[in-house]
C-alpha cells in the first residue's frame, strides 16, 4: 500500500521550503536522496532568494519551476537565469561550489517563486568524475499528449522518452498533467516511484492523496487514476544497493570522503565562482 512520507519546513536564505527526503521512513527514492518544495511564496520588491556560495561533492542537483525564476552561477562560470520549465542539472562530482539568487529586475520587483529542487546521489563508481552544467530550455524535453494526458519528460528514461539530459544511473523525473478520470501506469514496473500532486487529486489503489502529498508508491501500486484534474511529479528509479552518506551539501560513500569534503571547504580549497567570490555559507 501507497504511503505519505512527511515533508519537514525549513528556510534557505529567504525561501521557504518543505523538505521530504531524507526522510525517517525512507531515506532515497531510485537516485533520489533529497526533494524540496520551494514555496510558494510571495516576496516584496527588494527581497528575495539569496542562498550564497556553497560547495556540492556526489550528487546531481535538479532545479524545475512552476513560478519565477532563479539565478544560477557556479565555478564552472556558469551564469544564467532558470525560468518555468527549464531544467538545471549540474552535477557536482569531485566538487563543484555554485551560489542561487535573483537577477536585479526580479528582485527590483514584487514577484513569487515556486518549484522543486531535487539532489540525485551519483553512483558510487561515478562520485569522482568531473564537475559539469547543463540547462535544458522546455521546449527542448521531450513531451507527449495521448487520451488527456500531457506529459514532459525532465531527466532519464520512461514511456517510450528520453531526457537530452544526462543521468548517471536508471531514473525518471516528469511532469505530468491529465484531465479527471484519467490513467496513468507507472512507467517502470520494478523501479521505485513515487508521485507528488502540484494540484488536483489522485487515487491509488482506492485512496486518494491532495496536492503536496509525497507519496510513495508500493510494489503493488501500478496505476494512478485522476479524481480531478491537475498536474503531478512522477520521479524514481532503481534503487540504490548502498545507501551513500550525507551531511549537508555531500553526498560520499566513505565518512573519510566527507571529512576531507568539510575540510576542504573549511581550508578554502574549493573552487570559487567567478564574479560571486565574497561570500559563502559556513560549514554546518
Amino acid at each position: 500500500m501507497a504511503k505519505v512520507l512527511s515533508a519537514i519546513e525549513h528556510d534557505l536564505g529567504g525561501l521557504h521550503v518543505k523538505r521530504v527526503l531524507p526522510n525517517q521512513e525512507k531515506r532515497m527514492v531510485g537516485p533520489f536522496i533529497f526533494f524540496d518544495q520551494m514555496g510558494p511564496n510571495d516576496i516584496p520588491a527588494g527581497q528575495g532568494i539569496n542562498v550564497r556560495p556553497h560547495p556540492h561533492i556526489g550528487l546531481s542537483t535538479l532545479t524545475y519551476l512552476f513560478e519565477g525564476s532563479i539565478l544560477h552561477r557556479d565555478s564552472l562560470g556558469n551564469n544564467l537565469e532558470i525560468s518555468p520549465g527549464d531544467v538545471n542539472w549540474m552535477t557536482s562530482g569531485k566538487g563543484i561550489v555554485h551560489s542561487e539568487r535573483e537577477s536585479f529586475e526580479v528582485r527590483a520587483n514584487p514577484h513569487s517563486i515556486s518549484g522543486l529542487q531535487c539532489w540525485v546521489a551519483l553512483p558510487e563508481n561515478m562520485t569522482e568524475i568531473e564537475p559539469s552544467f547543463t540547462h535544458v530550455k522546455r521546449n527542448d524535453l521531450p513531451h507527449s499528449m495521448f487520451e488527456g494526458v500531457m506529459m514532459r519528460l525532465i531527466v532519464g528514461d520512461a514511456y517510450g522518452l528520453s531526457s537530452p539530459v544526462k543521468s548517471y544511473s536508471p531514473m525518471f523525473y516528469i511532469d505530468v498533467l491529465a484531465s479527471e478520470g484519467s490513467k496513468i501506469s507507472k512507467p517502470h514496473p520494478t523501479h521505485e516511484t513515487a508521485i507528488f500532486p502540484i494540484s488536483g487529486k489522485v487515487e491509488v489503489n482506492g485512496v486518494s492523496y491532495g496536492a503536496g502529498e509525497f507519496i510513495l508508491l508500493d510494489e503493488s501500486d501500478n496505476e494512478i487514476t485522476m479524481l480531478e484534474s491537475g498536474r503531478f511529479i512522477l520521479l524514481g528509479g532503481e534503487q540504490f544497493e548502498h545507501v551513500p552518506h550525507l551531511h549537508w551539501n555531500f553526498v560520499a560513500y566513505s565518512k573519510e570522503r566527507m571529512e576531507q569534503a568539510k575540510n576542504d571547504w573549511k581550508n578554502g580549497n574549493f573552487p570559487t565562482i567567478p564574479g560571486d567570490d565574497r561570500e559563502f555559507i559556513p560549514l554546518k
